[in-house]
């Protein structure tokens, strides 16, 4: 299985770095979770996703454990 590096993509004013980050800890906990990515693969290759709401609340709803490709 193939590791990634995934990080949210989303620009906040702020202060200092610390700031920025408690920011975006607080949106993470009361409003919806975010659909644009940056995604780095072990070969240290980067693309940019952008998610589609329906599919991704679709694909967070099931139980993707039970799958054997996941084993």
């Amino acid at each position: 299985m193939r590791k990634f590096v995934v990080t949210v993509v989303q620009e906040i004013e702020a202060d200092t770095p610390e700031e920025a980050a408690l920011l975006m800890y607080q949106s993470l906990t009361i409003g919806p979770a975010p659909l644009t990515f940056s995604v780095r693969d072990d070969t240290n290759s980067t693309l940019d996703v952008r998610l589609d709401q329906s599919q991704a609340d679709e694909f967070a709803a099931s139980d993707h454990t039970a799958d054997p490709g996941n084993w």
